[in-house]
């Protein structure tokens, strides 16, 4: 009898356990979210040159100055209201009158992930370091901000810091909000400086320290990601504790795991997956009109791509219905200017290309080519839809007599060797995070921006960006920049191609989406 109630307490206690474990188990499924993407970040550092993979790190692992309000689209989803700028990291800020300085007054008890506070030294300090490595962070400053010297940076006391700037600029509150411009952690990244790594690189190219929803708990580069919430994030912890990304380079994979619900999110899936997945009942797809340039860039610093009339006769060669039907299944708009369609003072006024193969023959012929010639084309690997766009590409360039190499490459292979202008022709899908027509054009055409990567230099264009970016005048930085945007798509820089939208799919699990402009998805935004 004794047995028979010990046995029973046991089962009791047995069961109890199980329930307890089963609970548990289900309250950390809620909050872990898996998600499958293309590939790893290459960097994590912000001074990193931007790729898509990176864009979506630094959203979830640095946290901005300034954020745009939000508001719902059509579809439901939130996207950023460019009418609205609000304070995050810098509670609140103040313009001078003339647009000639900008003072943050900064959030008081922001903590890192590790529980250090933020001050103005960490903003002075990440200011310092951007400064310093000469690379994303300068390269805003000095070409859109037209910055000269470090002393225009300045702390006014532990929580308020100061930018002057030598002109006027209806950028300098917008540029802020910039995926690129997050705050660092200056007391915990100090801990990992050496003599010959001042700034840190090192480290934060495989770590993070900052103040925003998520760190760093894992980063194996082209395995997987593991970000872990920062419990002391200043919104409020995020519901998904612990967001794991792994790399899945091939997109039919993605879909397959998304159908067996091992994963809760697939990233860059072709048209045709999309409208697959969106007809079953246990995934949900969001669509949102985005602000992408897919172009195909060509080196315009080398032969033949120096010839404008090479540059147009390859424009002319593209047989976008084709495309649009067949790779994009309908879902993709043309791209009809170097300005995404969404943008203020976006044209396609000038745009007249179609698929003419004699007036590419006679383009070609005017400029030293009656016979063609043979190049390069670069695309990344794990990216069907630019492989399939190559393929068309290399039969529609062959009826004028352009044989085309088609080189798949490793992200990071083909960014050193565009980067060094090694790589003739390649494909760029792009977009400029910051809403304004002069920025765009400051960021892709600007011949002494650092992602000019097709080295297109005109002298005229080059003033009226150089005019805009210090103008207070709507009305002329708005004909400005329609003027640029005519010359630039006459000069054809790139062979313009489709601004593919933005999709994903995620499990009906899911819940939340917001849609920000470097088509980064941030984890803070979902729950499960």
């Amino acid at each position: 009898m004794r047995m028979n109630k010990w046995s029973s307490t046991l089962s009791a206690l047995a069961l109890s356990l199980l329930a307890a474990t089963s609970t548990a188990m289900a309250q950390v499924a809620n909050e872990t979210l898996i998600v499958a993407g293309p590939r790893t970040p290459e960097s994590l550092d912000q001074e990193y040159p931007p790729t898509e993979a990176g864009h979506e790190a630094r959203r979830n692992i640095f946290e901005r100055l300034l954020v745009y309000g939000m508001k719902a689209d059509e579809s439901g989803a939130q996207v950023e209201d460019f009418s609205k700028i609000e304070g995050a990291l810098a509670e609140s800020y103040e313009l001078s009158p003339d647009n000639k300085s900008i003072t943050f007054h900064l959030r008081r008890g922001v903590k890192s992930a590790v529980g250090n506070e933020m001050s103005a030294d960490d903003v002075m300090w990440t200011f310092e370091r951007g400064w310093n490595m000469k690379a994303t962070f300068h390269w805003y400053m000095t070409q859109i901000l037209k910055i000269e010297s470090f002393d225009s940076f300045q702390k006014i006391d532990d929580y308020t810091v100061k930018v002057t700037i030598p002109n006027p600029s209806l950028l300098l509150a917008r540029i802020w909000i910039n995926n690129d411009l997050g705050i660092i952690d200056s007391v915990e990244v100090k801990k990992h400086i050496t003599a010959e790594d001042p700034w840190a690189a090192r480290y934060l190219a495989t770590d993070s320290a900052s103040f925003a929803p998520y760190h760093i708990a894992k980063f194996s580069p082209g395995q997987e990601v593991v970000y872990e919430s920062n419990p002391n994030y200043y919104r409020g912890e995020a519901k998904l504790k612990r967001v794991i990304f792994r790399e899945m380079p091939t997109s039919s994979n993605r879909v397959a795991a998304l159908q067996a619900g091992s994963i809760d999110v697939a990233e860059w899936l072709t048209p045709r997956e999309i409208s697959l997945v969106e007809k079953l009942p246990t995934v949900k797809v969001w669509k949102v009109f985005g602000n992408y340039t897919h172009r195909l860039e060509m080196n315009n610093s080398t032969a033949p791509f120096d010839k404008v009339e090479v540059r147009q006769a390859l424009n002319y060669l593209v047989p976008r219905p084709e495309i649009e039907q067949s790779v994009y299944m309908n879902t993709a708009r043309p791209t009809k200017s170097p300005v995404s369609e969404i943008y203020p003072a976006y044209s396609e006024a000038a745009f007249a290309y179609d698929d003419n193969v004699e007036r590419a023959k006679e383009l070609l012929a005017k400029a030293g080519y009656p016979e063609g010639f043979k190049t390069e084309l670069g695309y990344r690997t794990g990216e069907p839809l630019e492989e399939q766009i190559a393929v068309v590409l290399k039969t529609a360039f062959a009826r004028a007599g352009v044989e085309l190499e088609l080189v798949k490459l490793p992200a990071s292979s083909l960014v050193e060797r565009y980067s060094k202008g090694t790589m003739p022709m390649f494909f760029i899908r792009d977009m400029a995070i910051v809403p304004d027509a002069a920025y765009v054009a400051n960021l892709f055409i600007n011949s002494q921006s650092m992602v000019n990567f097709s080295k297109y230099k005109n002298e005229e264009v080059d003033t009226l960006i150089n005019k805009a970016l210090t103008s207070t005048d709507e009305a002329s930085r708005e004909a400005d920049m329609k003027k640029v945007q005519d010359i630039v798509v006459e000069e054809a820089p790139w062979v313009f191609l489709f601004n593919p939208g933005y999709q994903l799919a995620v499990s009906s699990k899911v819940k939340g989406y917001a849609w920000y402009t470097p088509n980064s998805n941030n984890w803070y935004d979902f729950s499960k």
